[in-house]
């Protein structure tokens, strides 16, 4: 049999049953649609989250206390939950006298209640410079203005507060500049509101923000003398591993350190921070795939199991396809052909679905979080791996039927009732 009147005899087949053709698919649909719908939201995600990375600049340098734990960007030790003290303020003043260094600006970190009036919620702070705002590409603001070198040399009581918070606190009615609010029980006048909210880099909630000077911070907050991070931003005329082995120089000097394994600080590069982050992202979306596959294997099952339904119910026509001539392997090309076909249509229905999916999944998160800054991603290789996915599995699905079809004995099979 040629294998144009196989498709075309297989096609007859499926569409003369056309619900349970349908049905048949609704597994394949539903597998192929969840992978691309998992694979296009992890890569959404890594491209958000990448983005965020990216936006605070390519010449920055991130410096934090204990030695490091090997390559690519680690936690900070505050982040889990020890206590290091390596990292001090002459660091930093070491490292302004750098001409490699245009920028060194010192963070401290906490969590409090922050309060106004009856009006209080729990969010994270940061005690900082004036820079921070810069490096931090928070610059701009939608009320107010940032603090001052001068507000931190005076440990003035000033903050900058994000918009989720003002909003929290004030309300929509209330202008929060020049307003009091409480944070562990230290007043700070509010000087300024971010313009910005949503997550920022490194996983920072900047719409419920808290930033007040480090003087401030250390002194009154949280009663400590050394410095959670270090951000740095490198001279553009120099080389960013230019500029690393530089701040490593300086700090291996001004902490006395001979021996690099006893270094005492973690430097890492953007570089650094995007090829981990990547990597993390990459392999949860393999992960969240592999998860969506296993409806694949239901599906081909089930393709499997009408399949065989279809060869008993279709016995005496095969048997009588078998007397006028057609050969085992006719017969076992036709239902390969039908399993295959069952399999790819669903495919391609299951990526238009996982596709329908993606879009309304981009305009919903953007209308309720407008500020987030969600990415349509509709990678081609879910794409790809649906499609290759579908027709290996009515292969693979579709191979024992087919030969239990192309081995049934003619007589038997005309003898069927």
């Amino acid at each position: 049999m040629l294998l144009r009147d196989a498709f075309k005899t297989a096609t007859r087949s499926l569409t003369h049953g056309k619900m349970r053709s349908v049905l048949t698919m609704l597994g394949i649909v539903i597998g192929i649609g969840s992978v691309i719908i998992l694979m296009s939201i992890g890569q959404s995600a890594q491209d958000l989250i990448l983005g965020q990375v990216q936006s605070i600049g390519s010449n920055l340098i991130i410096i934090t206390p204990g030695a490091p734990s090997g390559k690519g960007f680690s936690a900070p030790a505050s982040a889990q939950g020890i206590v290091i003290t390596s990292l001090q303020q002459r660091d930093v003043d070491a490292l302004q006298r750098e001409p490699s260094i245009d920028l060194a600006v010192p963070e401290v970190r906490g969590q409090a209640e922050v309060v106004y009036g009856n009006t209080n919620k729990t969010e994270g702070y940061t005690g900082s410079t004036a820079d921070f705002f810069i490096v931090s590409n928070l610059a701009k603001v939608s009320k107010g203005q940032t603090f001052t070198k001068s507000d931190v040399d005076s440990g003035n009581h000033v903050a900058v507060i994000g918009p989720d918070l003002a909003n929290t606190l004030f309300g929509p009615s209330i202008n929060p500049i020049d307003k009091t609010i409480r944070v562990k029980g230290v007043t700070f006048r509010v000087v300024g509101v971010l313009s910005k909210g949503g997550t920022g880099a490194f996983g920072v909630d900047i719409g419920n923000l808290v930033v007040v000077p480090i003087s401030v911070a250390q002194k009154q907050l949280l009663g400590i003398n050394y410095l959670n991070v270090v951000i740095t931003q490198a001279n553009a005329a120099y080389d960013i591993n230019f500029v690393k082995s530089r701040i490593t120089f300086a700090l291996r000097q001004n902490h006395s350190i001979t021996d690099p394994a006893k270094d005492d600080f973690n430097i890492q590069t953007q570089a650094d921070i995007l090829s981990i982050l990547g990597s993390i992202t990459s392999i949860l979306t393999l992960f969240l795939a592999a998860i969506a596959s296993i409806s694949l294997i239901v599906g081909g099952i089930g393709i499997m199991n009408i399949m065989l339904v279809s060869v008993t119910e279709r016995t005496r026509e095969i048997g009588l396809r078998k007397a006028v001539g057609a050969t085992d392997g006719d017969i076992l090309q036709q239902f390969l052909i039908e399993s295959v076909l069952l399999t790819f249509a669903g495919g391609v229905v299951g990526i238009i679905f996982g596709a329908v999916v993606v879009g309304a999944l981009y305009f919903g998160i953007n209308a309720l979080n407008p500020t987030l800054g969600w990415v349509f991603a509709f990678p081609i290789s879910a794409v790809v791996l649906g499609l290759a996915v579908s027709g290996i599995s009515g292969l693979v699905f579709g191979i024992y039927p087919a030969r239990k079809a192309g081995r049934k004995n003619p007589i038997d099979a005309l003898r069927y009732e």
